[in-house]
């Protein structure tokens, strides 16, 4: 019997409250770029004082690079411990938990302007990475275990509206008319201690994932209430004994471990993928234009720059609700190769402008709408998809160890990026994008020859394509059972329950 899957204020709930978390990595991430001039005041005038002595502008780079890339190092250590977290406490309990670390962060850096320590406000960007990094595990994996199977890449790509929105906060409220001030500053990066709280008052009211209840805790009864609670149903049997034949291939195998991943034939094509999708994410160009954003809107002699980054953060909001509402009609793999093929045209034009701009002065504002366009194609598709397609792509044994992986990919990443790109720009000039432009055309060919479209599929039928092909490829010939081509999407139909 099929009943069709809705939504209800308590799936709502549920995933918004979870959101803020991704509100909360965006805010961060953007935060340090908004307040930068303030905070270089802050870190010149704190070692003068300490040492007796001018600084070196190079001992101050050095400075400001650490208070930039720390954020991404706890990012990795937090996104590796992704596994840990929710295998024991649970998927709702571990972002409950770690909101502590939030508070402390946030802590750290609020009153280090008061203290005089430039070490406080490192150790409280450390502090907060860690937190961000647990985030973009535990957003995505619980937003796709509440989700319907019809609506999942939907409210999968409110991931990434929850970062593109803190991203854009942040860039507002860092404005010198709001918190960007030297009195304000310490405000301006404390402010993420009120997400955290506002998170914690709502997520008891909010029910743990159902798999987890069932496949980890073997909860049943109460796997199967909370399911009716937020898809609004009565008959969740199909779902339930999906969950209960996932259940008795996990118990009939030990737990999955990140080595596992590389070495279990069915588990190596999927995290190969969910590896590279990341890497198509952070080595895109988003992050230059993200952290140096103002810089090269000053250098395309915009004026202004400061409102040329926040229309950046307004135009990768508005294409991410954009991709919110084609993931289920395009699919995933049709999204994520528009974004990468408009970025890789994009970056080729970004070159030429550069290059043009200083002989032609209108040129300057060609660079700026290119730079627009650039981040329109990644709000569709490279932004959103790779968070929760990591998710989709195992099952409930192996998710969480995936999961981190690829989220530790993600960050690490972010950090090389973030620590090479200035050096790199420097040496290349306008010829950067060029590199950008090379990894875009590779991850697309990628994309095209070996990521499978999960639209319309439940986790357990994404599992057997891959074991399909793992059959397949070590000749055991062809499961009739599980010929469902990974580069088709599945036909229309009545959504399953």
């Amino acid at each position: 019997m099929e009943n069709r899957q809705g939504i209800t204020l308590h799936l709502i709930l549920a995933i918004t409250v979870a959101t803020i978390g991704s509100f909360q990595f965006g805010y961060n991430t953007g935060v340090i770029n908004a307040a930068e001039m303030v905070i270089k005041k802050f870190l010149n005038s704190t070692v003068e004082e300490l040492l007796e002595d001018s600084a070196s502008e190079m001992f101050l780079m050095f400075l400001w690079g650490m208070c930039v890339n720390i954020f991404s190092a706890g990012g990795m250590i937090g996104s590796f411990s992704v596994d840990f977290y929710v295998n024991h406490l649970g998927r709702r309990n571990s972002m409950l938990i770690v909101n502590l670390l939030a508070v402390t962060g946030g802590s750290l850096m609020a009153f280090s302007e008061m203290a005089e320590s430039v070490g406080m406000l490192v150790l409280g960007r450390l502090v907060i990475g860690f937190f961000c990094g647990l985030c973009t595990g535990f957003v995505p994996m619980y937003i796709g275990e509440v989700s319907p199977t019809s609506l999942r890449g939907a409210f999968g790509t409110l991931n990434q509206l929850g970062i593109v929105i803190g991203i854009l906060v942040a860039q507002i409220f860092g404005l010198e008319a709001i918190l960007g001030t030297k009195e304000l500053w310490p405000v301006l990066l404390g402010f993420t201690i009120l997400p955290a709280v506002l998170q914690s008052v709502f997520l008891p009211f909010c029910p743990e994932s159902p798999r987890f209840l069932l496949i980890n805790k073997m909860e049943e009864e109460k796997a199967k209430r909370v399911l009716q609670q937020l898809w609004g149903t009565h008959d969740v049997s199909q779902d339930i004994q999906e969950m209960k034949d996932e259940s008795v291939r996990m118990a009939q195998g030990k737990q999955v471990t990140v080595l596992e991943l590389f070495r279990v034939p069915s588990y190596q094509q999927p995290i190969i993928i969910s590896i590279i999708l990341q890497l198509s994410q952070q080595l895109s160009g988003i992050n230059a234009v993200l952290y140096y954003s103002t810089g090269i809107f000053n250098d395309a002699g915009v004026q202004e720059p400061i409102y040329a980054t926040i229309s950046v953060g307004v135009v990768n909001t508005i294409f991410t609700i954009v991709s919110l509402f084609l993931v289920e009609k395009a699919g995933r793999r049709t999204l994520h190769m528009t974004g990468l093929g408009g970025m890789a045209f994009c970056s080729l034009l970004m070159t030429v402008s550069l290059l043009l701009k200083d002989k032609y002065d209108w040129m300057s504002y060609v660079c700026a709408g290119i730079i627009l366009v650039f981040v329109a194609f990644f709000g569709i598709g490279p932004g959103p998809i790779p968070w929760f397609m990591v998710a989709e792509l195992f099952s409930q044994g192996p998710r969480p160890a995936a999961v981190a992986v690829a989220g530790y990919s993600n960050w690490t990443c972010n950090l090389l990026v973030g620590l090479f790109f200035p050096s790199v720009a420097y040496h290349f000039g306008a010829y950067i994008f060029i590199i950008f432009t090379g990894f875009l055309l590779i991850f697309l060919a990628f994309t095209f020859y070996k990521v499978p479209e999960t639209r319309g599929r439940t986790f357990e039928e994404i599992t057997q394509v891959f074991e399909r092909q793992t059959q397949e490829a070590r000749g055991y010939g062809r499961n009739p059972t599980l010929e469902m081509h990974p580069f088709q999407p599945e036909k229309e139909s009545t959504p399953r329950v």
